[in-house]
């Protein structure tokens, strides 16, 4: 059974791997790091090559927490994605229908599915951090500020988080796939979900007292809470900025746990109890 196991996640991640669009996505995600993290901000900074200096967040000592603020707004979008696509195009292609009267029963396929997605989502966070590291360096480098990338703990920490809010949102994605059955209907209420009603929500909680209670259980709001000790956060008024109000650290995590918990219960649920037709 335990190789039997091994055998179906292996199978998985080959599948995802094999997948353009997991390519696509991860490309996607390391531009966006790379050009709204450190180009875009550098150029702003310094007008027409002038010798201004780069912004005090975008040198190693700051890296990390510059890296870690993109996971719960741009990074939730890539996620859902991901977790549209690895699910919900089996429903299109219909190999769902195959895989389940094969000897695993549903349980085992959408667990190697699940588990095949948990350790993809780590490349993603890993060509983050590899990319903040190289672009910070160079900014570095080229102003004469010393390389510094401060606590090696908080770096592993930040991962873990990083980690940690592209699972939630990737269950999300599970979740609407499965629900949909599909993945054009999925990936359009997941986008506007993180992108508009999440950010909507977050404009007005000041404003509206009520509000305050459903933020507090809301994953963009969690998942800022969670970063935010490591240096995360955003200012202004641009897409994905994020002034508060925070919850507990710790709160945050077991919030954001429960909402993936939740997802995926429901997603297997109904996977094991409707017809897949």
């Amino acid at each position: 059974m335990r190789r039997e196991t091994w055998a179906m996640l292996r199978a998985e991640l080959f599948q995802l791997r094999k997948r353009t669009s997991t390519w696509v996505l991860l490309g996607i995600w390391a531009a966006m790091g790379l050009f709204f993290g450190y180009v875009l901000p550098y150029l702003i900074e310094t007008p027409d090559g002038a010798d201004a200096g780069p912004v005090a967040g975008l040198l190693p000592e700051r890296m990390i927490g510059e890296v870690v603020s993109g996971f719960p707004f741009y990074g939730g979008a890539i996620a859902i994605m991901l977790g549209v696509l690895s699910v919900g195009s089996e429903f299109g292609w219909g190999t769902f229908k195959t895989l389940f009267t094969q000897r695993p029963g549903r349980g085992a396929v959408i667990g190697s599915k699940l588990g095949a997605l948990a350790v993809v989502l780590l490349p993603f966070v890993l060509v983050s951090f590899a990319i903040g590291g190289a672009a910070s360096s160079l900014i570095a480098l080229r102003e004469g500020y010393a390389i510094d990338f401060g606590s090696m703990g908080d770096l592993v920490l930040a991962i873990l988080a990083g980690w940690m809010i592209l699972a939630v949102w990737a269950s999300v994605g599970v979740l609407l796939a499965v629900a949909t059955r599909g993945t054009s209907l999925a990936i359009g209420i997941g986008i506007i979900w993180a992108l508009v009603i999440e950010g909507l929500l977050g404009v007005f909680v000041e404003s509206v007292s009520w509000l305050e209670w459903v933020n507090s259980v809301m994953l963009r709001s969690n998942a800022y809470s969670l970063v935010e000790p490591l240096g995360g956060g955003t200012e202004g008024d641009g897409p994905g900025a994020f002034t508060g109000p925070y919850v507990d650290p710790g709160q945050a995590l077991l919030t954001l746990g429960l909402l993936m918990v939740v997802s995926l219960g429901i997603s297997l649920a109904l996977m094991m109890r409707r017809d897949v037709a």
